[in-house]
């Protein structure tokens, strides 16, 4: 360890302490306002730099010691890192759970004193964190969370997903896969899995940037209906669909799915959407059962967690990515949707395949980065740089993972009493990955 005076080395006892108890040196050396820095090693050694510019930074972090106030810190600005982020993030996966001493925590918030940065009452959040009002999972508080993420900027979405526009898990045969692909090959993966069949109506919940409906349409010959919250993502859907030449099989809609009333649909997808149902899961299932064709398909793909802890409601992800969004484990997905009388007939888990998707949304964002900045300022580019990095590592790790669940629409409202064979093959490689030639189509 190191430490090169000023406020530096008032935090030396405290660091020597902690590092003592870990199984390694500390992820990242620390340097203060005054310019003094300690980290681990000698000095000079340690690639990454974690930099508090001001007495802010320390002040988020101490009033909120968990994720949100380093989140805060580094949204905000007030805390910069020199080198990787993705190496300080891995290294410090490590302190999860770390057990800090109730001496430890007295000597941070007094060292913290000492140098100003305790303030009653603390500073206000950065702008980009979301402060949705009202009921939880009402119809309006549901559309103002999902326009806090989605309605930024088409552009800026097209920077970091890429030509095609799928905000969602890829699906790669080679990990050498150029992500343009991975995302077709995900689009008819899910096409295959549902048995589209050409005249069918597909309902297409969370349809984005309508990336999916022309996949299905133009490939499939199915008429498609697709609602979002996203009022961005709706005009710019319109406009895809229509230089696709689809406007009369395809109507984009700004409507919540709750509100749908011209069902059944012979189909249903659901790509990347039910994680923001949180608490509501239960009523989503029933919804979906209430939309689809009896014996139909539906295809339900969402990320869950892996462990059986569960969140805290104040975590970065909640307060600055999806608001009111809340990850299960896929064992309550599945009870969920067998208490809606859908039968579950194919789970697949993706996990590896979203580490990798995420691998590239990270490398276009640092590609991109000024035009990015340009688009959504330099908060939002800080939280999908944060979001991101941290998203690809939970996957590699397997904290979370993606499921992509297929079900049967029941006969019967919630009990089936009679279940139709759905027409699904009898191999699970012909459910998945049976091709549809546009020429079968006509």
């Amino acid at each position: 360890m190191y430490s090169t005076g000023g406020i530096a080395d008032r935090f030396v006892p405290l660091w020597s302490r902690v590092e003592g108890r870990l199984d390694g040196p500390l992820p990242a050396a620390v340097r203060f306002w005054d310019g003094s820095e300690i980290g681990p090693g000698e000095e000079g050694s340690c690639p990454d730099v974690i930099v508090l510019r001001s007495r802010r930074a320390m002040t988020y972090v101490v009033t909120r010691p968990d994720q949100l106030g380093v989140a805060r810190a580094f949204v905000s600005g007030d805390l910069v890192l020199e080198g990787s982020i993705e190496r300080v993030m891995a290294a410090g996966a490590r302190l999860y759970g770390f057990d800090f001493t109730i001496q430890d925590k007295l000597e941070a918030v007094r060292l913290a004193t000492s140098l100003g940065a305790i303030r009653i009452p603390p500073p206000r959040p950065p702008e980009a964190e979301a402060r949705p009002k009202g009921r939880l999972h009402s119809l309006r508080r549901d559309s103002e969370s999902i326009q806090h993420h989605y309605d930024v900027s088409n552009d800026f979405y097209r920077l970091v997903l890429g030509p095609t526009m799928v905000y969602s898990c890829a699906y790669f045969d080679s990990p050498d896969d150029s992500l343009e692909e991975a995302q077709t090959r995900k689009l008819d993966v899910v096409c295959q899995k549902l048995r589209l069949e050409p005249g069918e109506r597909l309902l297409d919940i969370g349809c984005g940037w309508g990336s999916m409906a022309i996949h299905a349409a133009s490939n499939y010959g199915v008429k498609v209906t697709g609602v979002t919250l996203s009022i961005a993502q709706a005009e710019r859907a319109r406009e895809r669909v229509a230089e696709a030449g689809l406007s009369d099989r395809i109507e984009i809609r700004v409507q919540d799915y709750r509100e749908v009333a011209d069902g059944p649909f012979d189909k249903i997808c659901s790509i990347g959407m039910f994680e923001h149902t949180g608490s509501d899961i239960g009523n989503y299932f029933q919804e979906t059962a209430r939309l689809g064709k009896p014996g139909g398909l539906a295809l339900h793909h969402g990320i869950c967690r892996q462990h059986s802890l569960e969140e805290s409601p104040n975590t970065f992800i909640t307060h600055y990515v999806f608001p009111d969004g809340e990850l299960h484990r896929v064992a309550r997905v599945i009870a969920e949707l067998e208490r809606s009388g859908q039968e579950l007939r194919d789970v697949e888990n993706l996990r590896e395949h979203y580490a990798l998707t995420l691998r590239h949304w990270v490398e276009n964002l640092a590609a991109n980065q000024e035009r990015a900045i340009a688009e959504v300022g330099e908060e939002r580019e800080r939280v999908w740089r944060l979001y991101m990095t941290a998203s690809f590592l939970a996957f590699e790790r397997g904290d979370i993972g993606v499921n992509q669940i297929v079900g049967v629409i029941p006969e019967h409202e919630r009990v089936a009493l009679y279940r139709p064979s759905p027409g699904l093959p009898l191999t699970r490689p012909s459910f998945a990955r049976e091709t549809v030639s546009v020429d079968q189509i006509g």
